[in-house]
């Protein structure tokens, strides 16, 4: 098991993701609940993101809409940065 550590900043887009896609709900609580699982599940499409934001990965939560993070494999924690769609978390 994994732990799942959020930011005050990932709290904060979280809820407004929530607020602005209600039906997102659920999809989003069972990718947080793999991850805390297992986090090199193929259906989560964890990925190494490259350039200005070369030692972060995410994570789908649909097709249009991603998760970026934090993975420390060796203390076996995923700390949580950010939720929204392609352009807004890879800006």
């Amino acid at each position: 098991m994994y732990a799942l550590v959020t930011t005050s900043y990932f709290d904060r887009r979280a809820a407004k993701f929530t607020r602005a896609h209600p039906q997102l709900k659920k999809p989003l609580a069972k990718v947080l609940s793999s991850l805390e699982t297992d986090p090199f599940q193929p259906h989560l499409r964890l990925h190494a993101l490259k350039g200005e934001l070369e030692g972060l990965h995410a994570v789908s939560v649909t097709h249009s809409y991603r998760v970026t993070l934090t993975l420390r494999v060796t203390k076996k924690e995923i700390i949580l940065l950010d939720i929204g769609t392609h352009d807004e978390v890879y800006r």
